[in-house]
């Protein structure tokens, strides 16, 4: 027992320190453990944007069908997000307003790409003489944005020149 005393004293004495061999945690910064955060991840509004750009690439090369595709992963990512953000948004109302004012803003953000999308796909069909295609973009576009925003009064011209109504809109 008096053994098991002496064996920190010897350690010691001979320069042998346990603590010598610990582990510190490094001063990084903190965003790069939050995975979602980092722009590469698939996740994010801003890989919405990239399909878009990536759409607009193929586009500009002439190469429709995966610029379709690009889109339609856009899209779908912005309204999956949407949904998310409007999910959360219900839960925490009433108990902690930080959080539904950040995923109201982001949700919004969510609901712009996705028309953004959206609008993509409509000048798509529209080149390749795909109307009725377009038409249920174009009225997802109007009731995401309104009718008296600037897109959903684009939608909304869109749909007379496709004649698929023709009471021009005269709202403010």
């Amino acid at each position: 027992m008096k053994f098991l005393k002496l064996i920190p004293i010897i350690f010691i004495f001979l320069g042998i320190f346990p603590s010598s061999n610990l582990i510190y945690a490094e001063g990084q910064d903190p965003n790069s453990y939050k995975v979602l955060s980092n722009n590469n991840k698939k996740l994010s509004i801003k890989n919405v944007q990239a399909y878009i750009t990536e759409g607009d690439t193929f586009i500009e090369k002439g190469n429709f069908d995966e610029a379709k595709s690009s889109y339609d992963k856009a899209r779908n990512l912005a309204k999956q997000l949407a949904g998310f953000y409007r999910d959360l948004n219900g839960a925490f109302r009433g108990l902690d307003s930080r959080i539904p004012d950040e995923t109201g803003e982001k949700g919004r953000e969510s609901i712009r790409i996705w028309a953004e999308s959206n609008a993509r796909l409509v000048a798509l069909y529209k080149r390749r003489n795909q109307p009725e295609v377009a038409v249920p973009l174009l009225v997802e576009i109007i009731r995401l944005m309104s009718p008296k925003s600037s897109t959903g009064k684009e939608a909304y011209k869109d749909l007379i020149q496709l004649g698929f109504v023709e009471t021009p809109y005269r709202g403010s």
